[in-house]
């Protein structure tokens, strides 16, 4: 199978979580925070059609209330599990390296996709990746800060510290996760 770029992931996760068509997925990407993976239609629609050649997704023809017709994209069970290996795989240091957006997008999806247990197992593999991640670059902050130029310090010291932060609301997430559940109905 192709890779499958991010973009591809995240056309995947809306459409296991609604069936939709072209039209409704760029909508949702120009309306949201999902912009950053693409609100273009010279993307989106070339993306759908490469999911389709690989049978994670079909199209089927519904009538609207105008004269046109919508191709509905709907997720296929090859679809379906090719997203869940994707939530599930182990994070590793390479993902952290280049940026944790693919890891939240991840977790976004995957309580619909594969399961509040894989939520809380994707946590637990973010934080343990992040702790290490984060004394890495406390080691590399005490052996460098000192012959940096001012501005590659605060730059650094910016870095260490969104990465704690971050690592604080997996520590969150997961005591979240943890809890158990509450009654429906039932508002604290």
């Amino acid at each position: 199978m192709a890779r499958i770029p991010a973009l591809g992931y995240a056309l995947l996760g809306l459409i296991q979580h609604k069936p939709a068509s072209g039209y409704d997925l760029r909508k949702i990407f120009s309306s949201t925070s999902m912009k950053f993976y693409s609100d273009s239609p010279g993307a989106i629609y070339p993306a759908l059609g490469r999911l389709a050649e690989q049978r994670l997704v079909r199209a089927t023809i519904e009538e609207s209330m105008g004269l046109r017709r919508r191709r509905v994209f709907h997720l296929t069970a090859r679809g379906a599990s090719e997203l869940k290996k994707w939530i599930m795989q182990p994070i590793t240091p390479d993902h952290l390296t280049r940026g944790c957006d693919q890891i939240m997008l991840r977790f976004a999806f995957s309580e619909n996709a594969a399961g509040r247990t894989a939520s809380l197992g994707l946590l637990k593999s973010f934080e343990v990746a992040l702790k290490a991640h984060v004394a890495s670059l406390r080691n590399e902050y005490q052996a460098s800060h000192t012959f940096m130029p001012t501005s590659a310090r605060l730059a650094f010291e910016s870095g260490l510290e969104s990465t704690k932060h971050l690592l604080q609301w997996i520590e969150y997430a997961i005591a979240v996760y943890e809890k158990p559940a509450r009654k429906k109905g039932r508002v604290s």
